[in-house]
C-alpha cells in the first residue's frame, strides 16, 4: 500500500482511544471478577450465596460441565480487547459500534460475580437481565453492520457475543429460578416441573426472536443449546431428578439449533434466487 493510499484512512479520534481504554480497563475488572468467581481469591459460584447456583440447586441448573463454556467466552473477550488496538481496527465501524457495550458487558459480568459472593441474589438477577439487554443490544449492532469482513471478526467479535449472549439466555433462566427456590417458592411436584417446563419453551421463544432481528447465529444457537442440553443432561441423570424437565430440555436444544438451521437455509436460498434473478 503506497503512503497516499494510507492517508486516506480515517486517523483514530480521541473518542477512539477513550473507548479503547474503557474496554482494556472493564477487561481487567472482568479478569479480577473471574478470579474470585472461581475462588482463586474468593470462594467458588457454586459454593457463593449458600449454593443456591450450584448444579443440582434448581431444575433448571445446568450440570456442572456446562460452566466451561465461559473459558471460551473469556478467551474471546481477550481476543476482542487485543483487536481492538489493532491500528486497523482503531475506527472500523464494527469497534465503534461495540465498544462501549462490550465494556458494559465484561464490568456486569465481574459485578455478577461479586454480588454473588455477597448472597445478594435479587441483584444478581438484576444484573444478569441487563447483561442479557447489553448483550442483544451489541449483536443487533453487528447484525445491521452485515456480515463480518473478515475470519478474524467472524470468530473474534460475531463468535465471541454471539456465544456470550446465547449462553446468558440460558444462565438468566437458571439465576431467575435459583433465586426464586432460594426465597422460599416451592419448586418440587409437577406444578414445578410444569413450570420449568414453560421456562425453557421461553428460551426458545427467545431463539426464535433472535433469529428473526439478527439471522442466523449459530455461536447464539450453539451456546443456547449447549446450556440447554446440559440442563437436560442433569435433570435425567443427577439431582434434582426430572423426567419431563430433561425430556423438555433436549427437545428445546434441538429446536433452537433447528430454528437456526431453518433460518440459514432460507437465507441461502433468497441468495440463490436473487443470483438468478438480479432484476
Amino acid at each position: 500500500m503506497s503512503t497516499a493510499q494510507r492517508s486516506t484512512a480515517p486517523a483514530a479520534t480521541g473518542a477512539d482511544r477513550g473507548r479503547q481504554v474503557g474496554v482494556t480497563v472493564a477487561e481487567v475488572f472482568c479478569i479480577v471478577g473471574t478470579l474470585v468467581g472461581v475462588g482463586v481469591i474468593g470462594t467458588r459460584v457454586a459454593e457463593s450465596s449458600g449454593g443456591a447456583l450450584s448444579a443440582d440447586a434448581t431444575l433448571l441448573a445446568p450440570l456442572g460441565p456446562a460452566f466451561s463454556i465461559w473459558s471460551v467466552v473469556y478467551a474471546g473477550l481477550a481476543a476482542y480487547t487485543l483487536w481492538q488496538w489493532l491500528p486497523s481496527s482503531s475506527t472500523d465501524p464494527r469497534a465503534r459500534s461495540t465498544g462501549w457495550l462490550a465494556a458494559a458487558s465484561m464490568v456486569l459480568n465481574a459485578g455478577w460475580l461479586l454480588v454473588t459472593q455477597q448472597g445478594w441474589l435479587w441483584a444478581s438477577v438484576v444484573v444478569i437481565l441487563a447483561l442479557v439487554v447489553v448483550l442483544g443490544v451489541l449483536v443487533q449492532r453487528l447484525a445491521d453492520l452485515g456480515p463480518a469482513p473478515s475470519l478474524v471478526q467472524r470468530v473474534v467479535v460475531d463468535g465471541t457475543f454471539g456465544l456470550y449472549l446465547g449462553w446468558v439466555a440460558v444462565a438468566t433462566c437458571a439465576n431467575i429460578t435459583a433465586t426464586l427456590v432460594a426465597e422460599g417458592v416451592e419448586t418440587s411436584g409437577l406444578v414445578g416441573e410444569l413450570v420449568a417446563a414453560l421456562v425453557i419453551a421461553v428460551v426458545v421463544v427467545v431463539a426464535a426472536v433472535v433469529v428473526a432481528r439478527t439471522g442466523p447465529r449459530w455461536s447464539v444457537a450453539a451456546a443456547a443449546a449447549w446450556g440447554l442440553a446440559w440442563i437436560a443432561v442433569g435433570r435425567l441423570t443427577d439431582e434434582p431428578a426430572s423426567t419431563l424437565v430433561g425430556v423438555v430440555a433436549a427437545i428445546a436444544a434441538v429446536a433452537v439449533l433447528g430454528l437456526t438451521a431453518r433460518a440459514a437455509r432460507r437465507g441461502e436460498e433468497n441468495r440463490s434466487q436473487q443470483a438468478a434473478d438480479p432484476t
